[in-house]
């Protein structure tokens, strides 16, 4: 290994795929750096390696670090989110038999499905109680307090299993685990977690606050390497390659079948239908999927029950001032603001920006609510 080298943890799922990457093609080296990526077996164990000091840095469920800093659940501990690393790229499967009670339902359709759940007992997995998954299910569900859902925390490469083995009815999952459990024959996929929230910030790049204030000058040269990978994920003609090194045995060791829907955006709902092409799937780049806004972080708190002095820590955590300093001297074009009402925009929509740019995606929520975190003077 040559360069700095930084140790960086990960779970194997398709939206690890900028820290993968950034080092394969040699953005980490560009800046001096070579990231030692090691494979964690559950979230639990990925949180409890960077909070130890054990990993420098991680991929990380987007809720977790305001968990961490919140006191909810596991060691506390004050994480820095230095940018987000992917939005949306989940999926919400059901057993067969559970399919065959529902009947047809129109794919993505939240509501309707929410309503032919209406009669149904369900346990659903999902990948840890501190995730976008999770809090996107509670969202959902929210609407419908006579239900009878039960969650159960099922790590994302034993969902398939959990499924065939009867443990779970249901579950909501990154990719490419829905695909697997699908082309085993015993899921079908009903709708994409951006179905519920057209821009979830799903996984994000985590240090420790104390790393980071002690390595200022390995933050900016990671995040960068970082920011360059996911520019280079969201350019279609680069896709084959990512699924060609995604694929590899000493990161997701998967074939590449199983890999490809999450980054064409061509899912396969049940094994031997036709895909089903969902627009803005999964997110690495585009519409400035990689800044940190701190009204994302709020949002995330407001779910997990923080009040206002805990939504406000929860922003601290989202570090849109850092990458402002390592990616602005840079020319990347930044936000004017970072906070935003979040649900607010139906369509694509032109911001206020550094260079004059930026075109920010669809953010709906599928009942139509919008959140307001900005500062009231605003």
């Amino acid at each position: 290994m040559t360069g700095t080298v930084l140790t960086c943890g990960y779970v194997p799922l398709v939206d690890a795929a900028p820290l993968l990457i950034a080092q394969e093609l040699g953005f980490a080296a560009d800046e001096g750096l070579t990231l030692d990526l090691v494979r964690q077996p559950s979230w639990s164990a990925l949180r409890d390696m960077l909070a130890f000091g054990h990993l420098d840095a991680a991929h990380m469920l987007s809720p977790m670090p305001v968990a961490m800093a919140l006191g909810l659940g596991g060691p506390s501990a004050e994480i820095d989110v230095l940018s987000v690393l992917s939005v949306n790229g989940t999926v919400f499967g059901v057993s067969l038999d559970l399919a065959a009670r529902l009947g047809p339902l129109p794919f993505g359709d939240a509501k309707a499905l929410l309503a032919a759940l209406a009669s149904q007992t369900v346990r659903i997995g999902v990948p840890f109680h501190a995730s976008m998954h999770r809090l996107l299910l509670s969202y959902w569900l929210s609407s419908r307090p006579d239900l009878n859902i039960e969650i159960i925390t099922i790590p994302p490469p034993r969902m398939a299993d959990a499924i065939t083995q009867g443990q779970v009815d249901a579950f909501w999952v990154g990719e490419p685990w829905g695909s697997v459990a699908v082309q085993r024959g015993v899921a079908q996929l009903m709708m994409a977690g951006r179905n519920v929230w057209g821009f979830a910030p799903e996984k994000v790049l985590a240090t420790r606050a104390a790393w980071t204030r002690g390595h200022p000058e390995e933050t900016r040269r990671l995040m960068r390497a970082v920011y360059r990978a996911g520019k280079w994920l969201d350019t279609r003609g680069n896709k084959p390659l990512a699924v060609e090194i995604l694929a590899r045995s000493e990161h997701l060791d998967l074939v590449p079948d199983l890999i490809d829907p999450s980054i064409s955006g061509d899912i396969v709902p049940l094994r031997g239908s036709q895909p089903v092409t969902i627009p803005r799937f999964q997110l690495f780049h585009r519409h400035a999927a990689q800044f940190p806004w701190r009204s994302q972080a709020a949002w995330i708190a407001l779910q997990l029950g923080a009040d206002a002095d805990g939504i406000e820590r929860a922003k601290a955590c989202f570090r849109s001032d850092l990458y402002r300093q390592a990616l602005g001297p840079i020319g990347v074009d930044l936000p004017g603001a970072s906070e935003k009402i979040e649900g607010s925009m139906p369509h694509e929509t032109a911001v206020s920006s550094t260079r004059g740019h930026m075109i920010l995606g669809p953010d709906a929520f599928f009942d139509g609510r919008t959140f307001d975190f900005t500062p009231s003077e605003r």
